[in-house]
């Protein structure tokens, strides 16, 4: 247990800040005007994100995860697909460089890691924690009650044109730090979340090829541990 832990402990941390990301990407698919070279209103882009959040049952992506450890300085990458359906069921479908799931639903979560043949499973509740999350993950929230919304400093656009914000939860708990995200400038479609955990480790991700509302199954998102598979339950 304290090989895993030592070894996998960015994943089980960094759990509760992918779930941020899905707040992020289930609100920016709406088009947005704006002068060439120009920001839109601030008011204008939480008002487009609000109407697209609530018409959003579920969605799809490609995604390329890019992770730096604090305390040894070392980035590791990794890249897979990503399910979300409404009510908190998602699903992290690893396939570079090695296969894993990170599956979590209304009840349980789950870390499967096929190699090793051990899964490590947790009540969703611990992951849950937050109002805000439980609200934004059950369809329920509201951007502006729930986050300060802002154009990233000094910059409000990449190179490219590119939008480039920062969310910051108003619910104050330790788990719950500012994401930026950045907006293709034509699309309006999320191209990169960035945000840090607790320990002051780094999490880019990338994302491509998305959909939404196809009609993502259930099933999609309970996981059984194939047999053989050695099962530790996490506090």
């Amino acid at each position: 247990m304290k090989k895993f832990l030592k070894r996998n402990t960015p994943v089980i941390i960094i759990a509760a800040n992918l779930i941020w990301t899905f707040v992020a990407l289930l609100t920016i698919f709406t088009p947005f005007a704006a002068l060439a070279g120009e920001p839109v209103p601030i008011d204008q882009v939480v008002a487009a994100l609000q109407q697209t959040y609530e018409k959003t049952q579920d969605f799809k992506a490609s995604f390329i995860q890019e992770t730096t450890i604090q305390s040894i300085k070392k980035t590791d990458s990794e890249e897979g697909t990503v399910f979300f359906k409404n009510p908190k069921n998602m699903l992290w479908d690893y396939s570079q460089p090695k296969k894993k799931k990170l599956v979590i639903n209304p009840r349980k979560a789950w870390l499967y890691l096929p190699q090793e043949k051990v899964a490590y499973t947790q009540e969703s509740d611990y992951i849950f924690k937050s109002k805000t999350l439980i609200k934004f993950l059950s369809g329920l929230g509201k951007l502006k009650n729930d986050f300060t919304i802002r154009y990233a400093e000094p910059k409000a656009l990449d190179k490219q044109g590119n939008y480039l914000l920062v969310l910051t939860p108003l619910e104050k708990a330790p788990s719950l730090n500012p994401f930026s995200i950045t907006v293709d400038k034509n699309t309006s479609i999320i191209l990169q979340v960035s945000f840090e955990d607790t320990m002051g480790n780094s999490t880019v991700l990338k994302f491509s090829n998305i959909s939404t509302n196809t009609g993502l199954a259930e099933k999609m998102f309970q996981f059984k541990p194939p047999a053989g598979v050695s099962i530790f339950n996490m506090p």
